[in-house]
């Protein structure tokens, strides 16, 4: 009798978690669901009460007439090529810098890694004045420079990096590709590099979600449409003076623009998962 109550009980219990995440996962979802039905509708018909549920037909004319707008994909083209430009630097430089910061010993180590968080703690809208000035003094604006150097290296990748390299990698490690001849830069990218998959996956998603995603700072240095990254695109589709925010226009683009995200974290889900989960099993 106890064996069955104790049975009855963990099912009732494994059925009442099922049951809360599954609401969750709902209400989660339910706002993309919502996105890319509304893309098959135009304004009118999203303004309903109630609003549409079901697909519509408007797609193809949504579209048509984001491109009387905004040359959609060469904005497209300019957001997907500053991510990828923004990450991979970023990658590089916050893994050499993380790398040093964890297997090398050098003055005032200590100190400047301090430093370094320290800056963390300041709002991001305090690099922005900077950067600004520095970009428009160089004539980079309208320019990819412009976006991906600011993004090039951060205080939390090098931090991330470090981290996870001080829980990898082993300095005997290190030390056997030294007896065995490998020339420093070649240690870290032949011997290293290799065992920061996870890291870099982490990393890597963050940042392209981070610089796909970004909005205030291209709006500033971007003024040429044909140079204007997706979601100032976007921005101009619901600020047209005339006609208002056309919603069907801007659910269309959005979702048109959250497809390479979905695409990004499913390839590198894997190793963002494991890149979190980092060091809370030891084993």
């Amino acid at each position: 009798m106890r064996a069955r109550n104790y049975t009855l009980r963990r099912a009732l219990a494994r059925t009442s978690v099922l049951a809360v995440l599954g609401f969750i996962a709902v209400v989660t979802f339910f706002p993309f669901f919502m996105m890319v039905v509304e893309s098959t509708h135009n304004s009118r018909e999203i303004l309903n009460v109630p609003p549409p549920l079901t697909f519509g037909t408007r797609f193809a004319e949504n579209y048509a007439r984001i491109l009387d707008f905004v040359p959609l994909w060469r904005n497209f083209g300019n957001s997907l090529m500053v991510a990828i430009l923004a990450t991979a630097s970023s990658l590089l430089f916050c893994g050499l810098g993380g790398y040093a910061f964890a297997m090398y010993d050098f003055p005032l180590k200590k100190q400047l890694f301090g430093l370094l968080l320290g800056t963390m703690m300041l709002p991001w809208l305090v690099d922005m004045v900077p950067w600004f000035i520095v970009i428009s003094r160089l004539k980079l604006r309208n320019t990819y420079a412009a976006l991906v150097i600011p993004q090039a290296v951060s205080a939390f990748g090098i931090f991330w990096m470090r981290q996870y390299v001080s829980s990898t990698v082993h300095g005997a490690l290190i030390d056997a590709a030294r007896i065995d001849g490998c020339p420093e830069p070649l240690i870290f990218f032949k011997v290293v590099a290799p065992l920061l998959g996870p890291a870099f996956g982490t990393l890597g998603i963050m940042n392209f979600l981070g610089s796909w995603n970004s909005f205030f700072y291209p709006m500033l240095v971007m003024t040429k449409r044909a140079m204007m990254t997706l979601p100032l695109a976007i921005n101009l589709l619901s600020a047209d003076p005339h006609n208002g925010m056309d919603y069907g226009l801007v659910m269309t683009a959005t979702t048109i623009m959250l497809a390479p995200v979905l695409l990004v974290f499913w390839a590198g889900s894997r190793r963002f998962i494991s890149g979190m989960t980092a060091g809370a099993i030891k084993g």
